[in-house]
């Protein structure tokens, strides 16, 4: 980033990098005294307990979820909540054929009585 004060713009842009990394990104644009926006800034959200898939469109969740739990894995995590909302249940027949296959998953449920969240269980790193 260049020096100077201004204003901060955020917006969300989404990518396929790695398994180790999220899969989306906050673009961080700060701006100069000219007003220039610095593009090529970026900022990458810390990794949590929780994966909320509602900015997601629902040809990215599989991939999204995958990517995930390996970050997930990989913090020491060992239980983590999928928050795919109730809707028409697309989202998590997504989720729930991910979580079926994926090495890292020890179990999953219903997250308490919210249909709209799956409770995972991690296996240990």
């Amino acid at each position: 980033m260049r020096g100077g004060t201004g204003r901060v713009h955020a917006t969300t842009r989404r990518s396929t990098t790695s398994r180790t990394e999220p899969s989306y990104h906050a673009r961080v644009a700060t701006t100069d005294d000219d007003d220039e926006p610095d593009a090529d800034a970026v900022a990458t959200p810390a990794l949590t307990d929780e994966l909320d898939l509602h900015t997601f469109l629902p040809k990215e969740c599989a991939d999204v979820v995958e990517e995930y739990l390996h970050a997930a894995r990989e913090a020491g995590f060992t239980t983590v909540r999928i928050i795919h909302g109730k809707g028409t249940g697309t989202l998590r027949r997504i989720v729930q054929a991910v979580l079926e296959r994926h090495s890292a998953v020890e179990s999953f449920s219903q997250a308490d009585a919210n249909w709209g969240a799956t409770r995972v269980e991690l296996k240990r790193a």
